[in-house]
């Protein structure tokens, strides 16, 4: 009977489960509706909004990704801010004589330090019209303090605090995990800095590992601090010493080294934000969203002819037709489109990959390739533009990186996995095969490799390394073996790259697009069309709402090692030759 009667309470809180689920669906979509047909309008005297403590930037999103986002997410995932959609609602409320300032929130902002520096430079821009933004948060990220240094006042919560001590790279090494459960990994790589590899063999990093990513680090380090230095006009040397040895312990520290204007509560910065509106203490601050702001910007020369198409690439480089990545059969086509496409002028690539598959980069270098015979392809690197990122960018007319986009790494590698240990011995399994030739079960898993195969694998990895150092040595107009001086699988800055002949110019997105129009003689007479198309927002939440809650259940059980469980589930993307950056470099 208490058997009987589990079953019953499971098949009742099933069918309510089911009959709240069908209410609050039909609820979010009569939402949707209701607000779609609001008319948006700026009252007088209001104040742009931009919360982005705990978001994630990417390019772009949908346009009501920001409005519905935290409703629809009751599962805690991260929501996505679009740098696209936030520039373009930054530029209206630049011109638009009803909103006074911004008032930004920022703390923990999850993005890179190149799409950081293009959306900073946006705000940069911005405070040229003389309106204000005041920055306030409970915590600041290294990140989130970056882009909020611009703000003319800075305001932390009395018992908040920001992260201020200078950059750090985590690696996560497989060696011992691959030991225990009877795995052996066989690697085959061009290139000592080549060390994408690493995780799978050793149990730390490489000398010339450690060496590449001291490097970069550095010189991203002192970008950052050069920039929020000159912002809150102070000398770089005081606030590198800050930095270095993370003088900004306590809240009140922050204000002593005048990272922070004040420390306040937020309430009392509302009140702030009422001054300056000229308002009283019982008036309601009138603000607006980046989407509903954005959605009021006219968009530039709708009728020119004179058409720049930027496609946006984010993601890891694959094979076939995949979602949420850079496949190799979408984007050529999307790049094939573009070219033939007679009002489309310019091509404008925006990278932002570590690499993949050099099969799919090889299918997109081909249409990057026949793209530049028909018109002028630029290059605007993001946050990462590496290895395989760097690949399909190669034969752009121009490249443009950011100074702290991570780019370079021009490598090769291949990787497979014997797994002979783990199923004879762990778990007890045998294999036996018959076969019509000597080479028939090639790269057989369940067996060492033979020196026949080994030979032939490295002789790939070497040949597809030639052809990448040729194809960056046509593109950029190098000899071959000035490529390789730079080469090697070592990863690079901006300006690193720039100073070493991988980059021609330091910027954003918008100074690509410039430097299009500039080759198409287009003056202010174009405009710009993205691709891929962007699905609306409420389709792409309903087909990531089951990955969204798995990801949270497996992180909610898993705790710590959830970073360890992503890197193992990446790794069926790995077999096979790859052109990918060193490690998945998160830099903290």
């Amino acid at each position: 009977m208490k058997f009987l009667g589990n079953v019953l309470a499971v098949i009742v809180g099933l069918f309510i489960f089911s009959i709240v689920s069908f209410l609050i669906f039909f609820g979010i979509i009569g939402m949707i509706a209701a607000s779609s047909d609001k008319e948006v309008t700026v009252e007088e005297n209001t104040i742009l909004h931009l919360n982005l403590n705990g978001r994630m930037l990417v390019e772009r999103t949908s346009e009501e990704d920001l409005k519905f986002g935290s409703f629809l997410d009751p599962f805690g995932g991260d929501m996505n801010a679009g740098l696209v959609n936030l520039k373009k609602a930054i530029s209206e409320a630049k011109t638009n004589e009803n909103i006074k300032g911004i008032y930004l929130n920022t703390g923990l902002i999850i993005a890179g330090q190149a799409n950081l520096l293009e959306l900073r430079e946006a705000l940069i821009d911005f405070k040229e019209s003389g309106k204000f933004i005041v920055a306030y948060d409970e915590a600041y990220s290294e990140g989130g303090y970056f882009l909020a240094s611009v703000a003319d006042e800075i305001y932390l919560n009395p018992l908040g605090g920001i992260d201020f001590n200078g950059f750090a790279s985590e690696a996560i090494f497989l060696k011992g995990f691959f030991e225990k459960v009877g795995i052996k990994p066989e690697v085959f790589r061009v290139g000592e800095f080549k060390s994408a590899v690493e995780p799978f063999i050793l149990d730390k990093m490489s000398p010339e590992n450690r060496l590449q990513t001291q490097y970069f680090l550095d010189d991203i380090n002192n970008h950052a601090v050069k920039l929020i230095a000159e912002s809150r006009g102070m000398a770089v040397d005081s606030l590198m010493k800050v930095n270095n040895q993370m003088l900004v312990r306590k809240p009140k520290d922050a204000v002593t080294y005048r990272l922070a204007t004040a420390l306040k509560y937020e309430d009392e910065v509302h009140s702030i934000l009422k001054e300056k509106l000229g308002l009283t203490e019982d008036d309601q601050i009138s603000t607006i969203n980046a989407t509903d702001l954005g959605s009021l910007a006219k968009s530039k020369n709708i009728t020119s002819k004179n058409r720049i198409a930027v496609i946006l690439a984010e993601g890891d480089i694959v094979d076939g037709d995949v979602d949420g990545a850079i496949s190799s059969e979408k984007f050529a086509k999307e790049i094939r489109k573009a070219r033939k496409d007679d009002d489309i002028k310019a091509i404008v690539l925006r990278v932002n990959s570590p690499g993949g598959s050099i099969l799919a980069s090889e299918v997109i270098w081909r249409e990057m390739s026949e793209a530049k015979k028909a018109k002028p392809v630029i290059v605007s690197m993001g946050e990462v533009a590496a290895s395989g990122g760097y690949y399909i960018s190669a034969p752009a007319d121009t490249i443009v990186a950011q100074p702290n986009t991570i780019t370079g790494s021009i490598g090769i590698f291949g990787l497979m996995f014997n797994v002979q240990e783990l199923i004879n011995d762990k778990l007890g399994v045998t294999t036996d095969v018959v076969s019509t030739g000597q080479l028939s079960d090639f790269m057989n898993m369940a067996r060492p490799l033979t020196e026949v195969e080994r030979t032939i694998i490295q002789s790939g990895v070497e040949d597809g390394y030639e052809t990448f150092i040729t194809r960056v040595a046509e593109g950029r107009g190098m000899h071959p073996d000035s490529v390789k001086k730079v080469a090697s699988g070592r990863v690079w800055t901006g300006t690193q790259a720039k100073e070493r002949g991988l980059v021609d110019v330091l910027g954003g997105m918008d100074t690509a697009i410039e430097i299009a129009a500039a080759k198409i003689g287009a003056g202010e007479d174009y405009r710009v069309v993205y691709f891929p198309e962007k699905k609306p927002w409420f389709e792409e939440f309903m087909n990531s709402f089951t990955d969204q809650v798995q990801a949270r259940v497996l992180h909610a059980q898993l705790g710590d090692q959830y970073p360890l469980y992503q890197k193992v589930q990446k790794l069926k993307h790995y077999q096979g030759v790859q052109v990918r950056m060193p490690q998945d470099i998160s830099i903290k």
